[in-house]
């Protein structure tokens, strides 16, 4: 290996490292003890006017991190990833989402499934909308942070959280919304905020949802799709999404296609590659994926490892 491709490895490498280091002390930091950071400790640090929420943010975590600026690499990571990735996130944004202020989610239980609402206590770190990515292979995830307390709805089976309708659930399908026109499908259903919100566009002819869940199909047709304006350009298919999308999808010629049926990017990866080669049965059809950057960073982590172990 000449020197040129030795430091081009080097930093590679580097990099690599770096991300997994970042992802890991997040993971555990929401894993573990998402609610250590409270009211009283950001105000203890900002009441002088010295310091802002963000830098007292940041501060608290590095110190929770166990980071030390003056270590080149722990400063690196401060200032590079963790420094961009804190957001503070405006409440009254999302619950004047149109689907947060049209559909009443009331708590209620059908058997071993329920509906309720859950609560984000203030400062209480969450995950707040896709992975950045640079051309460096540098991987940056956006933690959020409300000031206030934030309530948001569930659906639980067996009392087990199944699917929630958070503030990075509603940011991280912004993109494919703005894109949906035509006939549109969705692989699946969730709380159904996709297809409420996609149905609303005029541009939309038809929101085709495909779900295998027959419980999950029963709550949402029996308690939410009754509260969609536009419910009649809905159309629920119970049917497993791969199958659907190799055997029925070509068929139908659909202008776009949104996939979202995992609940994050370790269960999402094998199915965001299993999905991706059906794409050349429905040509004309737009796919679009949720949280498709993270897909791409876990399954770019397992190859950019197995390279540089043959090296």
């Amino acid at each position: 290996m000449d020197l040129i491709n030795q430091e081009k490895f080097k930093r590679l490498s580097d990099t690599v490292s770096r991300n997994y280091r970042v992802t890991r002390l997040y993971a555990q930091y929401l894993e573990r003890f998402p609610d250590v950071i409270t009211e009283d400790m950001v105000k203890a640090l900002t009441e002088g006017g010295d310091m802002t929420v963000k830098e007292a943010l940041i501060g608290i975590l590095t110190e929770l991190f166990a980071l030390d600026y003056d270590l080149p690499e722990d400063r690196k990571i401060i200032r590079d990833y963790l420094t961009p990735s804190v957001v503070l996130l405006n409440a009254e944004k999302y619950r004047s989402n149109p689907y947060y202020k049209n559909v009443r989610i009331t708590d209620i239980k059908d058997g071993d499934w329920e509906l309720r609402w859950e609560r984000y206590p203030a400062y209480r770190g969450v995950i707040a909308g896709d992975m950045t990515l640079l051309e460096d292979f540098t991987e940056i995830p956006p933690l959020g942070f409300f000031t206030e307390d934030f309530d948001f709805p569930a659906v639980l089976e067996g009392g087990n959280e199944w699917m929630t309708l958070t503030p990075v659930d509603l940011d991280t399908c912004e993109e494919a919304i703005s894109a949906a026109r035509g006939r549109v499908i969705t692989f699946g259903l969730g709380l159904g905020y996709y297809a409420y919100m996609v149905s609303e566009k005029p541009e939309v002819e038809s929101v085709t949802v495909v779900e295998k869940s027959p419980e999950v199909i029963k709550l949402f047709k029996k308690h939410i799709l009754p509260q969609f304006k536009n419910k009649d350009k809905v159309k629920i298919v119970e049917a497993d999404a791969f199958e659907y999308a190799e055997k029925v999808m070509p068929r139908e010629r659909y202008d776009l296609a949104f996939v979202d049926t995992w609940r994050d990017s370790s269960d999402g990866a094998p199915m965001y590659l299993r999905m991706k080669p059906l794409e050349k049965l429905n040509t004309g059809t737009r796919f679009m994926y949720w949280i498709e950057n993270f897909l791409i960073s876990r399954v770019r982590a397992l190859r950019l490892g197995e390279m540089l172990d043959k090296i």
